[in-house]
């Protein structure tokens, strides 16, 4: 019945900028600031992700810097005080890293991105090749639908199912994605139905509602009873 959601594929970036383990730190620096992103996958061989290295990542170094070597070679591990500064990718990044299939949908990107506490995943296939990038800003993108896109995806795949006419007369609006439904329904134990389905169309900020009971029709007469003719 409802409408088939956006997918990763439809949103990701296909141009990825990722680098190998051996990639330096000021590579790692100097990648991130001349493309404007906060996270670079890492691959080894023909594109499979190793891992992901973040702004995060970057920082344990200058922490180190600032004057707490006990504190960082704790946390992190290296190979003596000359090896901070001339750290690689593969000593540097968090692995495994967490990514998403091409076909997940944007609500599971979502909740693994929140989860992992983290802006873009690498999208890999299922042998962890890599395919794309989603960030935060591509998931955004499905709330860019036009209202009007929006209204008819409610008029075809919700209304015209839980409420058919003539039984109810109802009306879709949409403005800056809240849709409004105002009208006479004749089933009002619908409305919670229909509030949750309009709020999971791709676009739709929130869902409101102007609704009055549409009785139904009297049951027509007996003409055999309303004469007396009628058998008991």
């Amino acid at each position: 019945m409802h409408g088939t959601p956006h997918i990763v594929s439809d949103v990701m970036t296909t141009t990825v900028v990722s680098v190998g383990r051996e990639a330096s730190f000021k590579e790692l620096v100097h990648l991130m600031r001349d493309w404007r992103i906060s996270a670079l996958p890492v691959v080894e061989g023909e594109g499979r992700v190793v891992g992901v290295v973040s702004e995060a990542d970057l920082l344990h170094t200058e922490e180190f810097r600032d004057g707490a070597p006990d504190r960082y070679t704790q946390a992190r591990p290296v190979d003596g005080l000359a090896a901070v500064g001339g750290l690689t990718a593969g000593e540097l990044m968090t692995s495994p890293a967490v990514t998403v299939r091409p076909d997940a949908t944007l609500a599971q990107a979502a909740r693994f991105m929140a989860r992992a506490r983290v802006k873009r995943l690498p999208v890999t296939d299922g042998l962890g090749f890599l395919q794309g990038v989603v960030s935060r800003a591509d998931l955004l993108k499905v709330f860019l639908r036009d209202d009007e896109e929006i209204a008819e995806e409610v008029r075809r795949e919700i209304v015209s199912y839980l409420f058919p006419a003539p039984g109810s007369v109802l009306r879709v609006d949409v403005r800056d994605g809240v849709v409004t439904l105002a009208g006479r329904i004749r089933d009002t134990s619908l409305v919670p139905v229909a509030a949750r389905l309009v709020r999971a169309v791709e676009g739709a900020v929130d869902v409101e509602f102007d609704l009055s009971p549409n009785p139904a029709p009297a049951a027509a007469a007996d003409p055999k009873r309303a004469s007396g003719t009628g058998r008991p």
